[in-house]
């Protein structure tokens, strides 16, 4: 059964989506982090009212977002949050939808509830573990492929070592298109690459309760809350073709992971 905390933690994240939203069409001041990295002041106004929020329905719960200084100290609590206030900041700031609201609730190191809220395109995700996944409401699954070749991912170009491969238009936010694997709208998702796991938490816990496979890059399990915040990659696909996707992107995974 889901979680009762879900129903609360999806609230805050659709009042979250709803201020960035409106915020969205008003003025607003951006930068770069770093180059190549961009924020503006609705990521860091979105990223407190999340956290005040939060705070109300678990307030023994460490932290962990994109946004906030990061702190050794959650590494010492049961229950971590795990947020990224607005996934998909580029699409945000060329006004369009592919962005997202990502909370998830991590313990034990791994995803136990998860939210996205992409007001943009009226799309709430949510899910908790063994509860299920919906999608606005709905239960959601992923797709039912066994055949690498010909399957769908969310993708503006593929290499050619893939070209036998299919690709979708795909939103800014990591986390929309690992929905889009839970939703069965495309059947695999890769990344080969050092990432932050505010980016991943909330959808891949998504995406597990829709039946697809999650790993990281190099098939291996995702623990989250690490001392670094980050995982290598992730690799989540209709079960299928997961082993088939691990066998083609190893070389290439092996590779990208020396730093």
């Amino acid at each position: 059964m889901p979680d009762p905390r879900l129903a609360a933690v999806a609230a805050v994240a659709a009042e979250a989506g709803a201020l960035a939203l409106r915020r969205q069409t008003e003025a607003f001041r951006r930068w770069e982090k770093v180059p190549g990295q961009p924020v503006c002041d609705v990521d860091l106004e979105v990223d407190a009212f999340i956290a005040r929020r939060l705070a109300a329905i678990d307030p023994e719960a460490g932290w962990l977002s994109e946004e906030t200084a990061d702190s050794a100290e959650r590494l010492t609590r049961v229950r971590v949050w795990v947020v990224d206030p607005i996934d998909g900041t580029r699409d945000y700031l060329r006004g369009r939808d592919g962005w997202a609201v990502s909370i998830a609730l991590v313990e034990g190191g791994r995803a136990v509830l998860g939210v996205l809220d992409a007001p943009g395109r009226g799309q709430r995700w949510a899910a908790s573990w063994g509860g299920g996944a919906t999608l606005n409401g709905a239960p959601v699954h992923c797709s039912a492929r066994t055949d690498l070749p010909g399957a769908r991912v969310p993708a503006d170009t593929l290499p050619k070592a893939d070209a036998d491969l299919v690709p979708i238009p795909r939103p800014n936010s990591i986390a929309l298109r690992i929905g889009m694997v839970a939703s069965g709208e495309v059947d695999l998702l890769a990344t080969l690459r050092w990432g932050h796991e505010w980016d991943i938490a909330a959808a891949a816990l998504i995406a597990h309760e829709a039946g697809a496979t999650v790993t990281d890059a190099l098939g291996q399990p995702i623990r989250y809350n690490s001392t670094k915040g980050e995982a290598f990659g992730v690799l989540i696909a209709a079960p299928g073709i997961h082993a088939a996707a691990v066998a083609r992107l190893a070389t290439r995974a092996r590779t990208a992971r020396v730093r």
